[in-house]
C-alpha cells in the first residue's frame, strides 16, 4: 500500500482502484438483492455507491487523491456495506425469533393447561412480542436504539435497585436465554406417540430434538446475537 502514488490511466495503480471500485459495485448489487425489495429502490441505490465508486476512481486519475487513499475510501464503503447488512439481518432474525418466542410460550400455556402460564409461557409471549416490536420498528425505520414496553420494565426494576439501564439490559438478555434455554429443553411429546390413557417418561422427548434444523440454528443465532450484545452493554461500562 505505501508504495502507491497518484496514477494515471493504463498505470497498474489506476487499475488497481478500478478493480476495487468494481468489488465496491457487485456488493452493493448482492447487499441490495438481499436487503432491498422495492425495484426501483435498489436500482436507485446500486446507481449511488457505482457513482461514489466512479468519483473515487476519477479524483485518482485526476491526482486529488493517491491511489491508497482512493483504496482506503472504496474499503471504508465496503465495510460500512457489511455493517449495515449485517445489522438489518440480525434484526430479521430478531423478529421471527420474536415470533417463534410467542408462539412456544402460548405452546407452554395450552400444553401445561394454564399451570406454566404465569412463570414461563406468558413471559415468553411478552418477551417475543417485545422483540418483535423492536426489531421490526428498527428495521423499518433504519433504527438501532429503540426500546419496547417490556424492556423499558427492565430498566424501571434496574433504577429502583440504584443501577442503570445497562444492568436494565442484561437483566433482559439474561432473561431472554433463561427463557430460551428452557424453551429448547423442556420436555414434549414424541410426534408418534400415543396412550389411551397416561402417558410415561419415554413418550417425551427434548423440544430440540423435536425442532427442524433451520428453526434451530435461527434460535442459536439469536441466542449468540443476544449474549453479543450482553458483552457489549457490559463493556460499555468500563
Amino acid at each position: 500500500m505505501g508504495q502507491l502514488k497518484d496514477c494515471k490511466p493504463g498505470s497498474c495503480d489506476y487499475w488497481a482502484v478500478s478493480k476495487a471500485a468494481v468489488a465496491l459495485s457487485n456488493q452493493a448489487c448482492t447487499v441490495a438483492a438481499r436487503h432491498i425489495t422495492d425495484g426501483s429502490l435498489r436500482l436507485q441505490f446500486n446507481r449511488e455507491v457505482s457513482y461514489y465508486a466512479r468519483g473515487i476512481v476519477n479524483d485518482v486519475a485526476q491526482g486529488r487523491k493517491t491511489a491508497e487513499q482512493g483504496l482506503d475510501a472504496i474499503k471504508a464503503e465496503q465495510r460500512s456495506l457489511l455493517s449495515q447488512s449485517k445489522e438489518v439481518a440480525q434484526r430479521g432474525v430478531g423478529v421471527i425469533a420474536g415470533a417463534l418466542q410467542v408462539v412456544g410460550g402460548a405452546g407452554i400455556c395450552y400444553g401445561s393447561a394454564g399451570t406454566l402460564c404465569v412463570f414461563i409461557g406468558a413471559p415468553m409471549v411478552l418477551h417475543g412480542s417485545n422483540n418483535i416490536y423492536e426489531n421490526g420498528r428498527n428495521l423499518w425505520e433504519n433504527r438501532t436504539d429503540v426500546e419496547g414496553p417490556v424492556r423499558k420494565v427492565y430498566h424501571r426494576i434496574a433504577k429502583g435497585l440504584n443501577k442503570s439501564d445497562v444492568e436494565g439490559n442484561l437483566m433482559y438478555g439474561s432473561a431472554d436465554l433463561i427463557m430460551s434455554a428452557y424453551g429448547a429443553g423442556r420436555l414434549v411429546l414424541k410426534p408418534d406417540a400415543w396412550r389411551l390413557y397416561r402417558y410415561v417418561r419415554k413418550d417425551y422427548v427434548r423440544a430440540y430434538q423435536n425442532t427442524p434444523k433451520s428453526i434451530s440454528l435461527l434460535e442459536r443465532t439469536a441466542d449468540t446475537i443476544t449474549v453479543k450484545d450482553m458483552v457489549e452493554q457490559m463493556e460499555s461500562k468500563k
